[in-house]
């Protein structure tokens, strides 16, 4: 029953994985791409190792892939944030259709805050 769970995971991490690579193909801009990067890659590759954890059950494997699941879930999101505002701050446009850019008003906030004082 543990395989089978175990496959049924690694599955839907595979597919997570494989929408994650077209969004990063499909989307825009950098933005888009970074966000399909984080939430869906990352995702599928936590699933992928909890799945390989269920199927090796209680070995140093298991234990493994564990670690190397919260390590992914720590940094990936982090990446990709630093790799954002770093496109942000050297000026990588945002998407023409883009609706909201809340970066940019809390930094012209900051701004006219700064003036006034």
């Amino acid at each position: 029953m543990n395989d089978v769970i175990g496959y049924i995971l690694i599955s839907i991490g595979i597919l997570f994985n494989l929408f994650g690579c077209i969004g990063l193909v499909r989307f825009p801009d950098v933005y888009n791409r970074l966000q399909a990067a984080t939430k869906c890659v990352t995702l599928g590759t936590i699933l992928l190792l909890v799945g390989v954890a269920v199927i090796s059950a209680n070995g140093l494997m298991g234990a493994k892939a564990i670690v190397c699941a919260v390590f992914i879930l720590i940094t990936s999101p982090t990446a990709a944030h630093a790799i954002a505002k770093g496109a942000y701050a050297s000026g990588v446009p945002l998407w023409d259709k883009s609706v909201i850019d809340k970066y940019g008003e809390e930094k012209k906030d900051e701004t006219a805050k700064t003036q006034r004082a």
